[in-house]
């Protein structure tokens, strides 16, 4: 099989369902931008912290999904969707890393460690899939534990960079206002 077909050399390409959109659809926008969510969430592996790292992975599958899930208008009962039970793992996983660090009580930014800051890309990655996910939403019907979940794993990349950060003795620095 070639991984070439000439099919989107026109500015089209296919939803699940065969039906055919423009690339700069915001169905493609929303799961392109899932994507590179992905990615960026693939870079930042390994950290060298086996239990980071299994969640990252696990991220990443249920960002495929999400990937999956968005590219159908019209899922089916066996169509693979994001489901409320990805979103409650995702937050046993944020309240684990969470358990480990010292409470926030200021803004930080973004940086630390090299893998801490490549968690902190991720999550801005990540939060623009979600507004991408929100933008098509407004307009379609789209699966809200997708929404909700982007949302959740913003907040779980964060505290994952944190983390990071954490165990390498990396200080988080305020911003000056």
């Amino acid at each position: 099989m070639k991984i070439y077909t000439g099919r989107g050399d026109e500015g089209m390409t296919d939803l699940q369902d065969m039906s055919r959109v423009s690339k700069t659809n915001p169905r493609i926008e929303a799961y392109g931008t899932v994507d590179e969510a992905n990615t960026v969430v693939g870079m930042a592996r390994p950290t060298g912290y086996d239990d980071i790292d299994e969640w990252l992975s696990g991220a990443q599958n249920h960002l495929h999904v999400i990937q999956a899930d968005l590219a159908n208008p019209d899922p089916d009962e066996d169509s693979p969707v994001i489901t409320e039970a990805h979103v409650d793992e995702l937050e046993a996983w944020i309240d684990t890393a969470e358990a480990e660090l010292e409470p926030l009580t200021h803004f930080i930014l973004p940086g630390g460690s090299e893998t801490g800051s490549r968690l902190h890309h991720a999550r801005a990655v990540c939060r623009r899939a979600e507004r991408r996910a929100v933008t098509l939403a407004d307009d379609e019907d789209v699966n809200a534990a997708v929404v909700a979940y982007l949302n959740r794993l913003s907040d779980a990349l964060f505290e994952w960079a944190r983390l990071v950060n954490a165990r390498e003795g990396v200080p988080e620095h305020q911003p000056t206002y």
